[in-house]
C-alpha cells in the first residue's frame, strides 16, 4: 500500500448539502483505499479566477492505497471541483 495526498477545491457557491454530496462522492472514488486523515481547510481566496470564481473551499485526505488508476480523470469530470491535486506521500 502506498501513501497519497489529495487536496482539492470546491465552488464556495455549493449548499452544504452539495457540498456534503460532492465529498461523499469522493471518498466513493477512493472506497478501496484507506482514508487516514480529512481536514476542510475551509474557503480562501484563488490566485485566479478559475471557471469564474474568485474564492475556494480546500480540502484534504491523505490516504493509503494500492490501485488509483483513473482517480484524476473521475475529479477532472466533477463540475463542482475547481482544481485537484493528487500526490504520492
Amino acid at each position: 500500500m502506498r501513501n497519497y495526498q489529495l487536496v482539492f477545491v470546491l465552488k464556495p457557491s455549493l449548499t452544504d448539502a452539495n457540498r456534503k454530496k460532492t465529498i461523499d462522492l469522493v471518498k466513493d472514488f477512493l472506497k478501496s483505499a484507506k482514508i487516514t486523515k480529512t481536514d476542510e481547510m475551509g474557503e480562501k481566496d484563488l490566485a485566479y479566477s478559475i471557471k469564474k470564481e474568485a474564492k475556494g473551499v480546500y480540502y484534504n485526505f491523505l490516504f493509503e492505497a494500492e490501485d488509483i488508476t483513473g482517480l484524476d480523470k473521475r475529479l477532472i469530470g466533477n463540475e463542482d471541483i475547481l482544481r485537484s491535486l493528487l500526490i504520492r506521500v
